[in-house]
């Protein structure tokens, strides 16, 4: 752990209460995403189309629950002194990474132009990160300073993570959710909403501490994959990169790897869409800055 990490110290932070938070750095976003010329998409990860049943909830309902959220986290974190300052190391790289990345999230969801992306540190034990609808994403300490992991590796991390925000799995997963508990006769009358759109928000509960499923999370992989490979990161670095989740596992999965694939299977699959992104990272302007382990 950096000296500097006081703010942050895990040791002196509460696990459970804590929750993610993140800052407001869009204007850097935007001024990255202006210079950055969007190489063609026409190589690279395909995973088909999104399901239909995120179209039964309203996009704007779920990342203005999103938001919200985040708000009463970053307050929560703020009070437990458990939010990396502006001026942490790792707060910078992991915001610095982020800038390589958001600029490549349009051509998988044209929302994306218009959210405003935050990037936060959380001083907190656990293995996890994530990324809320709309661009919310957080680190906790943890999972940085237990795996030691590098530029290419964090990439790894916060490419899958967006790609969750990006795919809508959130919104996908409470579309179902209004299938299975509303039923087939009354989806007609969903897309018009009203009262009806505060009880498909209801179903899903608290964001953060919503599941995907397998396969949203083996998209998530690839979609990753591909954003980083795009942004300059070695997408090699997404084996070693579970190497360390499985080492770090002890039979016990973190929560991060909760309702993940196992790792074997998701090192096989990151090694057969290999040869599709390759191709992306070597033609990517690759980052003029790079930053120690935490």
């Amino acid at each position: 752990m950096c000296a500097a990490l006081a703010a942050v110290n895990a040791e002196a932070v509460p696990d459970a209460p804590v929750q993610p938070a993140r800052r407001l750095f869009t204007g850097a976003l935007l001024a990255a995403g202006a210079s950055a010329a969007l190489p063609a998409f026409a190589q690279g990860i395909d995973v088909g189309k999104q399901s239909q049943f995120s179209k039964l909830v309203p996009a704007e309902d779920v990342e203005a629950a999103a938001t919200q959220q985040y708000g009463e986290m970053l307050k929560q974190a703020r009070a437990q002194n458990a939010l990396g300052p502006d001026n942490h190391p790792q707060v910078v790289r992991l915001r610095e990474i982020a800038k390589r990345l958001v600029p490549f999230s349009d051509e998988w969801n044209p929302r994306a132009r218009q959210w405003k992306w935050e990037v936060n540190l959380i001083g907190s034990k656990q293995l996890n990160a994530f990324c809320m609808p709309g661009g919310k994403i957080a680190f906790y300490s943890g999972i940085l300073q237990q795996l030691k992991l590098n530029d290419d590796e964090v990439a790894q991390i916060m490419g899958h993570e967006i790609a969750h925000a990006l795919r809508e799995h959130a919104r996908e997963r409470m579309g179902k959710t209004a299938a299975t508990r509303i039923g087939a006769g009354l989806l007609s009358s969903l897309l018009g909403l009203g009262n009806t759109g505060d009880a498909l928000l209801n179903m899903g509960g608290q964001l953060l501490t919503l599941k995907f499923s397998r396969e949203d999370e083996s998209e998530a992989d690839l979609v990753g994959m591909d954003v980083a490979a795009r942004g300059g990161y070695n997408p090699h670095a997404g084996v070693s990169l579970w190497r360390k989740m499985m080492a770090a596992s002890k039979g016990a999965p973190p929560q991060f790897l909760s309702t993940h694939p196992a790792g074997d299977t998701r090192i096989r699959d990151i090694e057969s869409n290999m040869p599709r992104v390759l191709p992306l990272y070597e033609r990517a302007p690759k980052p003029e800055r790079r930053f120690d382990p935490a």
